[in-house]
């Protein structure tokens, strides 16, 4: 019996000891990752590094842009700017509509031969006539619309964007933008029919009825401008330097 019960005492002491290697790796392994994963969600982490924007002051009328392939953020000023009024712009569409061509003629004029597409977000901030903005650019793809929701409350006004061209996928833009706008019955509304330079592109009244934009509530702010976002167009009708004095008109309002 002896032999037994010395086997039996080998063993719990093995399982202690186990347990109490298991419990110095999972301590071990906590303080390392502290600094790494925070626990936050995708969306938590994005709205914190907007309002560490936000608490950054301008030099002057300038633009900032932030977000996948914008390199370092510019260092800040040193002073701060409290007068400035702070406005949230969100910029949604489908993938491939053009929202990031947008988002940088409207804060650039600075000639690019091709803008990488947006793979999950894009900001841009601009300073202009005593405002603050902050352009949202979230990417369109089916899996980031599930984020679209989650910035609303935040907008001041909802940018949606609208590739003309692409006829097939009108219905799918039309649905995405209608869930939406039921969320927010009050939120101003700026749709871009975009890609207006295309020789096949629909016209801003056929886009308005693919989108089922008369269908509105009348109280909603709606505006729907034809647009192309090209720096051989930044001089035409289809300028989205229009939206850009569009929305500086809207977020002045008291």
């Amino acid at each position: 019996m002896a032999p037994s019960g010395a086997l039996r005492d080998l063993t719990l002491a093995l399982g202690a000891a186990v347990a109490a290697f298991g419990s110095l790796l999972f301590i071990a392994w906590k303080i390392y990752f502290r600094g790494i994963g925070t626990g936050i969600g995708w969306s938590d982490w994005w709205e914190r590094e907007l309002q560490e924007l936000r608490d950054r002051a301008p030099p002057g009328d300038a633009h900032r842009a932030v977000g996948p392939g914008t390199g370092s953020p510019p260092t800040p000023p040193l002073a701060a700017s409290p007068q400035l009024d702070w406005r949230q712009v969100l910029v949604l569409g489908l993938d491939g509509a053009g929202k990031s061509s947008v988002l940088h003629y409207i804060c650039s004029q600075t000639a690019r031969e091709h803008i990488a597409p947006t793979r999950s977000f894009n900001s841009a901030q601009l300073y202009v006539e005593g405002l603050e903005m902050d352009l949202l650019e979230v990417g369109g793809s089916q899996n980031l619309r599930a984020y679209w929701p989650h910035y609303l409350s935040q907008a001041h006004v909802l940018v949606f964007v609208v590739d003309s061209v692409d006829r097939s996928r009108l219905l799918t833009a039309r649905q995405e933008l209608h869930t939406l706008l039921a969320a927010e019955p009050r939120l101003p509304l700026v749709v871009l029919a975009n890609k207006q330079d295309k020789s096949d592109a629909l016209s801003a009244a056929e886009v308005r009825e693919e989108l089922a934009l008369h269908t509105l509530s009348e109280q909603r702010e709606l505006f729907l401008l034809p647009t192309s976002a090209t720096w051989a167009s930044l001089s035409t009708a289809t300028s989205v330097l229009r939206v850009k004095s569009l929305l500086v008109t809207l977020l002045s309002q008291p």
